[in-house]
């Protein structure tokens, strides 16, 4: 048996995942996959690939990207989800503003630094034409950090992905001002270098599988009841969340960097151009041997 150690959000993008665990699809294929929940984000996630707690994350990919850029000895090995992730900016359900828009300076709860909720404030603050370099940030942690810091005052905004908060402005702790979207794939999995040295006929064999299983998550039966019921949500927005989601098998491609690469240098993210060779490893999968 291969060990890899593996981390991601504790959302609904990563229930094939579960499923494929579930069904020993690793096990049968003499690996050990150890799953760790981090709902503390890709900041969090970041750093566990740098200390060695991580083999493999499946991870935002502007967060690993940004990562990769300062120094993390991680590359990615392909895409997960392709479709954007749609995150909600969210306020608290009592503030009299309806619309982004009206805030002046606010202070913007963030899971961690490098994270997607921190990146992101800053495609915001492009919108709305705000400074980048005077955003102020509160470092929440998690979602339940988040509702905290929100529902004291200590932040005003909080962006994260649109339907896993649709629990919290139903029950009415965040209103959603707003929605954005990334222009970019939502996920990839990435990987260290040292893993990708060591394992890599294991993680071939991965990939192999969670993409199959990713590829008929959508056709599985009563699907979109086993998300509301897993992930506490209500069916409609399931329903939505499925239409909007697209898994994939591909590498990431230049076109796409480029796009990433142009944005961060836009917002200030990036002093320079991001190089796609910096990013990728590309798996020797067995028809590409032959």
């Amino acid at each position: 048996m291969t060990t890899i150690n593996i981390g991601g959000v504790p959302e609904h993008f990563n229930l094939p995942w579960h499923l494929a665990i579930e069904d020993d699809a690793f096990a049968k294929a003499s690996i050990e996959l150890n799953w760790q929940d981090i709902p503390e984000g890709s900041g969090r996630m970041c750093q566990a690939l740098r200390d060695g707690e991580l083999d493999v994350a499946c991870i935002l990919t502007d967060g690993i990207i940004k990562d990769i850029t300062a120094g993390n000895p991680s590359k990615i090995l392909q895409v997960y989800v392709k479709s954007p992730l749609l995150w909600g900016v969210h306020a608290p359900a009592n503030l009299i503003a309806e619309d982004t828009a009206q805030l002046h300076d606010p202070v913007i709860a963030i899971s961690r630094y490098g994270s997607g909720s921190h990146l992101m404030s800053f495609l915001l603050a492009k919108r709305h034409d705000w400074n980048p370099e005077e955003l102020k940030f509160d470092l929440v942690n998690t979602l339940d950090g988040a509702v905290k810091s929100l529902s004291a005052g200590q932040a005003q905004l909080f962006l994260w992905e649109r339907y896993m908060t649709q629990p919290y402005v139903d029950q009415g702790i965040f209103k959603r001002l707003e929605t954005i979207a990334t222009p970019w794939p939502s996920f990839v999995i990435a990987a260290t270098d040292q893993c990708i040295a060591e394992k890599q006929e294991a993680l071939i064999k991965m990939l192999q599988i969670i993409n199959k299983y990713s590829a008929d998550f959508k056709e599985i039966p009563s699907i979109d009841r086993t998300i509301a019921s897993h992930y506490d949500l209500q069916v409609g927005d399931v329903q939505q969340w499925l239409l909007r989601t697209e898994f994939t098998d591909q590498q990431l491609n230049a076109k796409t960097v480029a796009k990433i690469s142009e944005q961060f240098m836009n917002v200030g993210i990036s002093k320079e151009p991001i190089r796609l060779e910096d990013l990728l490893y590309d798996l020797p999968f067995p028809d590409e041997e032959e």
